[in-house]
């Protein structure tokens, strides 16, 4: 899963190693050079100091190929794996002016991603007895959208749509704007047609006669119940009776999350995933 993610977008991953590699060391790393000569090399550790769903070790191992002829990476934990605290990760080996200034591009790359990924599988498992899905969101860091989205995958969840780009999600916004959902979704099939489009349509609904007016056009891929409770989501259901997939968003959290996966609806969406998570605590020693 983790290597499928870096396949599909790894001219993006790409650009975002190159972006947080001159962001933070810019020109010249002035401290680390200060201190060491090109030929003092050294073994360094990567320690995870809490328990978690270790992610990132993909991006670690890209970040540090731009050095590969300097540093030897060895991993001694797998990609999406639960580790205790104070586990040994991986270990860097090379010239120690090079290693320490990636030191905390990568150390701020597996403590997000592995925050997101912990987080990720907790919810997971909470509704493992059900088929609903969880998915993330566009709400996420600046920047560091295709990492948190990685994360995601790695722990279990689904990605919803990249960006504006990949599919089209007709929104309260869109709706209020054009006065209906059928004048939207009858502007919106003259797009797809003109442009000979083939990405999904997803609707937001806000109550049942939403519902009933997308009902109209059956070419819609998901219908998407905003901020409904768990009745509403119920009578939602069984309006839609299994003639389009469902998404129930909106205010969803570990304690009402069960509750709703358990109505039957799809897909769940959590803005929390990438927006609300805990970082994980990690660190670099030398050996």
């Amino acid at each position: 899963m983790s290597s499928d993610f870096y396949k599909k977008y790894n001219l993006e991953i790409g650009r975002f190693i190159d972006n947080a590699i001159d962001e933070d060391i810019g020109g010249i790393d002035h401290s680390n050079m200060s201190l060491y000569k090109l030929n003092s090399n050294a073994t360094f550790g990567i320690y995870c100091n809490e328990s978690c769903v270790i992610a990132g070790l993909l991006l670690t191992k890209k970040i540090i190929e731009r050095h590969k002829d300097f540093i030897k990476l060895k991993l001694l934990v797998t990609e999406g794996s639960t580790i205790n605290a104070n586990k040994k990760i991986l270990t860097l080996n090379g010239p120690i002016h090079v290693i320490l200034s990636i030191e905390r591009i990568i150390l701020n790359c597996l403590q997000r991603m592995s925050g997101i990924a912990t987080f990720t599988r907790f919810l997971s498992k909470k509704i493992s007895h059900t088929s609903c899905k969880i998915l993330d969101t566009r709400k996420t860091t600046p920047n560091f959208r295709y990492p948190e989205k990685w994360a995601v995958l790695i722990g279990g969840g689904y990605n919803h749509r990249m960006g504006l780009f990949d599919s089209i999600m007709i929104k309260d916004t869109h709706i209020d704007s054009c006065g209906s959902i059928s004048k939207v979704l009858e502007k919106t099939k003259k797009y797809i047609i003109s442009k000979n489009l083939k990405i999904p349509v997803i609707v937001e609904t806000r109550n049942i006669n939403e519902i009933k007016e997308c009902l109209k056009f059956d070419w819609i891929d998901r219908i998407l119940l905003d901020n409904m409770n768990v009745n509403q989501i119920q009578n939602a259901l069984k309006l839609i009776n299994n003639k389009i997939k469902t998404e129930a968003s909106g205010n969803i959290s570990s304690k009402n999350i069960v509750e709703i996966a358990e109505t039957g609806v799809d897909y769940i969406s959590v803005g929390a995933l990438t927006h609300s998570y805990k970082s994980i605590d990690f660190s670099m020693k030398v050996i």
